[in-house]
């Protein structure tokens, strides 16, 4: 994966700042492997492979329409000899953009996998509703008189 540095950049613009975080940040690693779904209308679940990490290694918050997962794994402190390694246990930093009103409702880690469950809690105020009609039922109707061919022929020959 390629990174770009827009340092230089910065010095010669003024007010591209979010632009440039927003490259920044839109460039993500494959590491650790995900999926997204949709798991009704309004509910959505993030599921990471973090084999190997246990759940006081993983760290997650949500910051606004940020939701974060920080994964540290703690120093490996006994003697043992690896020769070779192919599993990954590195830190990660993985970033995710919600939208409005999404929050997390609930997580968990179960056999390697972290499952992120979020749903899409939409305030009343906002939601469509059906406005009802009023008839005016109760108001007599209009008197409007209509003026037959026969009284203007007489008014004409008058």
């Amino acid at each position: 994966m390629r990174s770009s540095d827009y340092a230089p950049l910065y010095r010669s613009t003024v007010g591209f700042d979010r632009l440039f975080d927003m490259l920044d940040n839109s460039v993500r690693s494959d590491w650790p492997p995900y999926n997204i779904e949709k798991t009704g209308d309004n509910d959505y679940r993030i599921t990471m492979a973090i084999a190997g990490f246990s759940s006081d290694e993983v760290e997650l918050t949500q910051h606004g329409p940020e939701l974060i997962v920080v994964g540290q794994k703690q120093a490996d402190e006994s003697d043992r000899q690896i020769l070779h390694r192919g599993m990954a246990t590195r830190n990660f930093k993985q970033i995710f953009k919600l939208a409005d009103y999404v929050k997390v409702a609930k997580a968990s880690l179960e056999n390697g996998l972290l499952s992120v469950d979020l749903v899409r809690d939409i305030p009343d105020e906002l939601k469509p509703r059906r406005i009802g009609l009023e008839s005016s039922s109760n108001a007599a109707p209009s008197q409007q008189q209509q003026i037959s061919q026969d009284t203007q022929r007489q008014r004409k020959v008058a």
